[in-house]
């Protein structure tokens, strides 16, 4: 009966992030369906491809699977990337899963969003739900460990981003675009000057339920850059 009980538990939490899912999911994707993808680095790479050349989708990554990336799949005007750059419109609905660089892996972003005011021609919305980002390390002297927006529309729903390295921006780097957090967390990013959570060059950042602390050698970056990050 225990057994029971614990298995009723977990599909409640399941069932719960899918009913914020589909509340607070962007817009745009709603036309696609939806694309379950096997817990390989391979699938989750094959994914964002195929869904970047049919101009966007959502993808449904298993639940509490780790995506080791071994190698980068990707490249753009700022280095290395884990996965192919985001182009279009595309979610990640993860319940608990995480994509990791391994740390045996050569040095790369694990994410980067491109959009039309950095990219010309790109469309990059990027919308993460029970997603945790790990592991990356921009090549140096490129910022955004974790996460990169070029232009784009970056948008997490309880979602971690941690354990990141850059020179600026260890956990989220954002240009000329747009970030929103809600319900999530930035902790334990580095950055070798500033902003080991957050750096803001331009454009903006919103927080809603969100933690950013515990990041090298401070949160956000510049100062004052991101209401509510101190």
């Amino acid at each position: 009966m225990r057994t029971v009980r614990t298995l009723r538990s977990i599909l409640g939490v399941c069932a719960l992030t899918v009913a914020l899912t589909a509340g607070l999911v962007a817009v745009p994707n709603e036309a696609h369906a939806q694309t379950p993808v096997l817990c390989s680095e391979t699938s989750l790479v094959n994914a964002i491809t195929a869904a970047n050349a049919a101009g966007g989708g959502t993808l449904e990554l298993v639940p509490f699977c780790t995506y080791r990336l071994t190698s980068a799949h990707g490249t753009g005007p700022t280095g290395p990337v884990g996965l192919p750059p985001i182009t279009t419109s595309i979610t990640l609905l993860g319940v608990g899963a995480t994509i990791v660089r391994d740390p045996s892996a050569p040095a790369f972003r694990v994410l980067q969003v491109q959009g039309a005011a950095n990219v010309p021609g790109t469309k990059g919305q990027l919308s993460l739900v029970g997603v945790t980002i790990r592991g990356g390390s921009a090549v140096s002297p490129w910022p955004g460990g974790g996460i990169s927006n070029l232009g784009g529309t970056v948008s997490l729903l309880t979602s971690a981003v941690t354990g990141n390295t850059a020179v600026a921006g260890g956990g989220i780097y954002n240009d000329n675009g747009a970030v929103s957090l809600t319900a999530s967390s930035v902790t334990g990013n580095t950055a070798t000057t500033t902003g080991g959570g957050i750096y803001v060059n331009s454009g903006g950042v919103t927080l809603l339920g969100t933690s950013v602390n515990g990041n090298t050698p401070d949160n956000c970056a510049p100062s004052g850059s991101v209401i509510g990050c101190t």
